[in-house]
């Protein structure tokens, strides 16, 4: 792989709510996934390139039944409470089927409440521990925890890529408009298949 450091796939938001067909959220996401592949292609890039990563990580959100976690929230988490998406123990929660023959090279990573996957979570620690140096993202919502995320990782000195076709966001618009003018502000933005070609 024609990166440099030791380098991490994290894996953001492949739960039901989102991905699958009845999942509460899929809507919202399910033109913009439709069209960038977030989903074949990412299955794609751990079938071939999985061994190549120092380390594959996930990092899915869950809130208790009353959500009381979030005061006082707006935004997408006012949304999600009021919907009553990604409640633990509920199937909406669950990480998607697909990534289960995943399962033995993945690190889950739990306690993520909002939108960046290093708060309240010890993502942090667990990149450090394993030097890692380069973080690729992949999931969703790209202008959410894509973002959010890849902005933190940045500040605390890592290297960032998102893979466009590895993201989905809510519009195709959107999506397009984060991975050509955002994106490029704190990091790169490739396609998956070059990962795959260079490995």
């Amino acid at each position: 792989m024609s990166t440099s450091g030791r380098t991490a796939l994290l894996l953001i938001g492949f739960q039901n709510d989102y991905f699958a067909k009845d999942g509460i959220l899929h809507a919202v996401i399910e033109e913009s996934s439709r069209v960038s592949g977030v989903l074949k292609n990412t299955l794609n890039l751990l079938d071939n390139s999985a061994e190549v990563f120092d380390l594959v990580v996930s990092t899915p959100i869950h809130f208790t039944d009353d959500y009381a976690e979030l005061e006082e929230p707006v935004g997408i988490l006012r949304t999600i409470k009021e919907v009553g998406a990604f409640r633990a123990g509920k199937s909406g929660a669950e990480t998607i089927p697909e990534l289960k023959p995943y399962a033995d090279i993945i690190t889950e990573v739990p306690g993520k409440r909002g939108l960046n996957a290093f708060s309240n979570t010890h993502l942090e620690e667990l990149l450090r521990s394993n030097d890692i140096e380069h973080l690729i993202l992949a999931g969703t919502v790209t202008s959410i925890c894509i973002d959010s995320t890849g902005r933190h990782a940045a500040d605390l000195g890592f290297k960032v890529t998102v893979l466009s076709d590895c993201t989905s966001s809510r519009t195709i618009f959107e999506q397009d408009f984060y991975c050509e003018n955002v994106f490029p502000l704190y990091g790169s933005v490739r396609n998956s298949s070059t990962l795959i070609e260079a490995t």
